[in-house]
């Protein structure tokens, strides 16, 4: 198989949390990284949601909103 290291990583996962908790053992973060981070979540999630709720409130004008 190509990919057996990757599916041997992902079913132990014990071993690859572990691995990853060490190598950030070292990592400390700045004083800016936590804002930073929340931003950029907001950036990646808020255009999704908005897509999802447009989605969904199009499906719902297709079936009733059409007819009124």
């Amino acid at each position: 198989m190509f990919f057996n290291n990757k599916l041997k990583r992902v079913l132990d996962v014990e071993k690859s949390e572990t691995e990853f908790a060490e190598q950030m053992e070292g990592v400390e973060l700045e004083k800016a990284d936590r804002p930073a981070l929340v931003i950029a979540a907001f950036i990646v999630f808020i255009p999704a949601l908005l897509l999802v709720i447009g989605f969904f409130l199009l499906v719902i004008w297709l079936f009733f909103g059409r007819f009124v």
